[in-house]
């Protein structure tokens, strides 16, 4: 007996990305279902689940980060990703905070979206899901952090703006940019997103 194909749920409001995400998955053998808007989702996800949803923060009506809290994102059981062309690490943050699994940064590479879904089914498929939101403290790279750095990259990791994060600490929010930039490097990140999954996955 032969399993049906993966089907993932895609959420943009811009139809050229619903249609280049639909090629792309369609192609590698998922079935797929796309919604313009997160109400018309939200009401199709109640009551059916797909494998993976890719979800735009941007969207007309309610946001991304709202349509995450009213489907009760951190229980829902098929993984979220977020893809957002503002990539901002507060935005990042906060929709990881709320349950998505992953923030891709448009425009996206097709072979690195289909590879995550592909793991985080998988991963689920074997009982051992990602880690959904939770800092973790012994992130890859963390020893090679000064104490500021460390003290700034929890500022970020809160979702802090650079004014926010000088502000708590002390210095000013120039100072927070080159620290950032530090930790950028030290951690290998190249951009904002990439930076929070490496602290938020460990």
């Amino acid at each position: 007996m032969t399993r049906a194909p993966a089907e993932i749920f895609v959420v943009d409001d811009d139809p050229s990305v619903r249609e280049a995400l639909t090629v792309i998955f369609s192609l590698e053998r998922f079935g797929v279902r796309s919604f313009a808007d997160g109400a018309s989702f939200v009401e199709v996800a109640r009551g059916e689940v797909p494998d993976a949803v890719l979800l735009d923060l941007q969207l007309p009506g309610a946001s991304g980060l709202e349509v995450l809290k009213e489907l009760d994102a951190r229980n829902y059981p098929a993984p979220i990703f977020i893809i957002s062309g503002q990539g901002n690490i507060p935005m990042a943050v906060d929709a990881m905070k709320r349950g998505a699994v992953d923030f891709i940064e448009k425009p996206f590479n097709a072979g690195i979206v289909v590879s995550r879904v592909r793991e985080e089914i998988k991963a689920r498929e074997n009982g051992s899901p990602a880690k959904n939101g939770v800092l973790s403290r012994q992130f890859t790279g963390h020893e090679r952090l000064t104490p500021r750095e460390r003290e700034v990259l929890g500022e970020i990791a809160a979702g802090a703006s650079n004014k926010e994060a000088g502000s708590h600490l002390g210095i000013s929010p120039r100072t927070v940019e080159v620290h950032r930039a530090r930790i950028m490097e030290k951690l290998a990140a190249k951009n904002a997103a990439d930076l929070v999954r490496i602290v938020f996955t460990g």
